[in-house]
């Protein structure tokens, strides 16, 4: 019997981490083949999984309970084979899902909602096989919910191995396999049947795993748009836990962003650049001062001299380093958090493409640029940023992307950086409805401002091409010597002085005209004293960000809704600010889908005698409470650890193996008292709200292997409490109201599902603070229930 007991446990834990690891790998495979909002998305539908799984095991509990030895197995094979072939059953429909029609077309909703079913059968099939477990083993529960926990934790690391390793379509067979072994744990004394069924389902698993499917890209990815042009030809394709790299070679692709049509030379060839489908530039040549770039507006600043110490900012391709060493810089340090980028650009570049990587010059810095920027201690005579925007607009399909190096914080701290003539300069693509330009010159105004600077205009200077504008400000006042500079800059490559201290109205657009000259009047007003008023009249949302709000992208106001509809029609305003509507959309979607899967179907099981209210108010606060901690903190630790899938992974980590210790350890208490648990769990979330900031910041210089056991060190508390109100609620219901334990489940489970889909949006219209205080309000919630008598013993 201890043998059985030790492979369910062995089992139920190699289950576990089979499926977190697959969350992980999700993260990436829908970022890479659609977008970054819809990846958010992935929590949500496992939780689906598992409420629905707790809904058919309570529906059919005493149906599964006596056939467990065969339906374990056999729901662990299954688990394998639709955790597997995952991608080859949405691959079809995400391939032809437009998001762009989701709010004219019923069907590509449809679509959405299928493919959520389809990626929800694994973590069904799986969750299935836990609850059931849970079920047989409600003596040793305890024991059962750390193995369950505990390999859940280990499987958010092993995800991130994955993606370090494999490329993302190669990893739902590889975590296929690992839910085999927990399948082949519990074999021995099987029938051979069911024996049969294993060997089926690794032949299977073996199947999807040596055609592993390629990942098909949405028709708007810039990687899909690159590889259709012709003779185009992937250079490399290389897996990262940071994101998937694809170098894409095609004899019609150039580097051209912000070239003036003035420029008479070669435009030369060059790569792109990809990471997980998003284009991030293209490889530049090395040619010295004959080379586009230098006709582009981002060359501004270098009209002004030559500086002798350049920081670069998000890398990336190097195009910025590239410049820079056009221009006879130095020295140049070039930030980049993706270090297997830099690594795989400095080797597998061709040769005339590699220079920037490989130039005694040039010091790349394998650091996020906020990390770098709070530890280095060095003036910059310029600091250059990275592009903000893309060329036409992007849809708002990065409304969701945290961008903390676009925040108000982000920018002074640049600031402070530079030497006394210093520069700092940021280009923006040109947008209409106009977004981009406003909130990047709203955010240097009000940058100026907060490091002491009374006049703002004096100190920024811009100039605008045909689709780009570039910024820059600097530590002294311009000189009519630089303002003539500048001048001569524009006049030569014909570009338009947009900002200058003694700018005339009719220099603004002599070579390059705009139908809609309201640009200018609007870039008067945020360098004025109504700037305060513009932010509330104005369509979108333009005010600058901070840190715990830093969504750059997101411009959408939902009181301006009906505005923009009759400004553009209700069909075109998806093309302007689309990331917003999809995710709300999205989260609807998935909070109807908890309801039918999960809640209606329990109506057909009796009722207790109990206040269903309190079960409501209970397990409902303990749901959401839970969703939105672990969303809110993963939100958080992205600029700490830097990187989502970074942040994701060792947060969701955390937080599962403390919740299993916590779980564990009720199984010695002797008094049940979840309320105290729940007001603590309270209390320490309102201290992350008032500390936790301050505390983030003042250590973000510590080397990345601190900073993880720091942040172990601070969420493992709140973790280890969190884990410990669930399994004593429950001890408490199933031994006076016994009949109300599947609608606790249902509802913890549903709720989850509404909050976790509903808890990013949260975060970006409210900021993180606001989300973990909410947090703290629905754990207090539970804290008023009293299932019983006070003094309830837990054995």
């Amino acid at each position: 019997m201890s043998g059985l007991c030790n492979r369910k446990h062995l089992s139920l834990a190699l289950v576990s981490a089979a499926l977190l690891a697959f969350q992980i790998a999700l993260l990436q495979i829908l970022s890479t083949s659609q977008w970054h909002h819809f990846a958010y998305l992935v929590i949500s539908i496992a939780l689906l999984g598992f409420g629905a799984a707790g809904t058919l095991l309570a529906l059919a509990r005493q149906w599964m309970t006596t056939r467990q030895a065969q339906l374990l197995p056999l729901l662990l094979c299954c688990c394998a084979v639709t955790l597997a072939g995952s991608l080859t059953m949405t691959q079809g429909l995400l391939g032809g899902f437009d998001s762009f029609l989701l709010f004219v077309d019923i069907s590509e909703v449809i679509k959405l909602s299928a493919v959520a079913l389809l990626l929800m059968l694994p973590f069904t099939c799986g969750a299935l096989t836990i609850g059931l477990i849970f079920t047989l083993e409600t003596d040793r529960i305890g024991s059962y919910y750390f193995a369950n926990m505990f390999g859940s934790g280990l499987g958010c690391l092993l995800g991130l191995a994955g993606l370090s390793l494999l490329l993302p379509q190669q990893l739902p067979p590889c975590f296929g396999l690992l839910a085999l072994a927990a399948a082949a744990a519990l074999l021995p004394g099987s029938r051979t049947a069911t024996r049969g069924v294993l060997a089926g389902s690794l032949a299977l698993v073996a199947i999807f795993l040596v055609q592993a499917t390629e990942l098909e890209l949405s028709q708007y990815k810039d990687l899909r748009r690159a590889l259709d042009l012709p003779e185009a030809s992937i250079l490399a394709n290389q897996p990262a836990a940071a994101g998937q790299i694809h170098i894409v070679d095609a004899p019609v692709l150039r580097g051209a962003a912000g070239v003036s049509f003035n420029w008479l030379g070669e435009m030369p060839q060059a790569p792109a650049v990809f990471i997980n489908g998003d284009s991030i530039g293209n490889l530049p040549r090395a040619a010295g001062r004959d080379n586009p770039r230098n006709a582009s507006t981002f060359a501004l600043p270098y009209a002004l001299g030559t500086p002798r110490r350049v920081l670069v900012l998000n890398a990336g391709t190097g195009v910025d380093v590239a410049l820079a060493l056009d221009r006879g810089a130095e020295t140049v340090i070039a930030v980049e958090a993706h270090k297997p980028l830099v690594e795989l650009l400095r080797t597998a570049a061709p040769t005339s493409f590699s220079r920037v990587f490989n130039n005694s010059r040039v010091t790349w810095q394998p650091l996020a640029s906020r990390t770098w920027l709070a530890r280095d201690q060095r003036q910059y005579d310029l600091i250059m940023l990275p592009r903000v925007g893309g060329f036409g607009g992007n849809a708002g399909l990065f409304a969701l992307h945290e961008q903390p190096l676009l925040t108000r914080e982000a920018l002074l701290q640049a600031w402070s950086k530079l030497s006394p003539q210093g520069l700092l300069t940021v280009t923006s693509w040109v947008d209409y409805p106009v977004r981009n330009p406003l909130r990047l010159l709203a955010t240097l105004v009000e940058t100026l401002q907060d490091a002491g600077v009374t006049n703002p205009q004096d100190r920024i200077a811009a100039v605008r091409s045909w689709g780009t504008l570039t910024f820059c400000i600097k530590r002294t006042p311009y000189t009519k010597a630089e303002l003539a500079a500048i001048r001569a800059f524009a006049k030569r490559w014909a570009f338009d002085p947009a900002l200058l201290p003694d700018l005339l109205p009719e220099e603004r657009q002599h070579y390059n005209r705009l139908q809609d000259d309201s640009l200018f009047r609007l870039f008067d007003e945020v360098l004025g004293p109504e700037r305060a008023q513009l932010y509330n009249n104005y369509t979108f949302r333009i005010q600058p960000v901070d840190d715990d709000q830093p969504f750059f992208s997101q411009f959408l106001r939902w009181s301006q809704i009906n505005t923009l509809v009759s400004l553009y029609g209700q069909r075109n305003l998806p093309f302007i600010e689309l990331g917003m509507l999809v995710a709300v959309l999205a989260a609807g979607v998935l909070s109807l889908l908890a309801t039918l899967l999960i809640l209606l179907p329990l109506i057909r099981l009796p009722k207790g005698k109990g206040k269903h209210w309190h079960v409501l108010v209970y397990f409902g606060g303990l749901g959401v409470g839970y969703m939105w901690t672990e969303l809110a903190l993963i939100h958080r630790f992205v600029l700490y650890l830097g990187h989502p899938v970074y942040a994701t992974a060792l947060v969701v980590a955390v937080l599962l193996i403390g919740s299993a210790t916590g779980s564990a350890l009720t199984g010695r208490f002797r008094v049940c008292r979840p309320w105290r648990w729940t007001a603590a769990t309270s209390s320490l979330l309102l201290i992350y709200v008032l500390l936790l900031g301050t505390l983030l910041e003042a250590t973000l210089p510590l080397t990345m292997p601190l900073r993880a056991a720091l942040t172990v060190l601070v969420l493992a508390p709140v973790a280890v409490i969190m884990g410990m109100p669930f399994p004593l609620g429950l001890k408490l219901l199933n031994k006076k109201h016994q009949a109300e334990v599947p609608w606790a489940w249902g509802i913890n489970s549903c709720l989850s599902v509404v909050g976790a889909a509903f808890a990013t949006i949260l975060a970006v219209e409210f900021g993180y603070s606001l989300l973990l205080l909410l947090a703290a309000t629905a754990y207090l919630l539970p804290t008023t229930i009293r299932f019983q008598a006070s003094e309830q013993r837990c054995d």
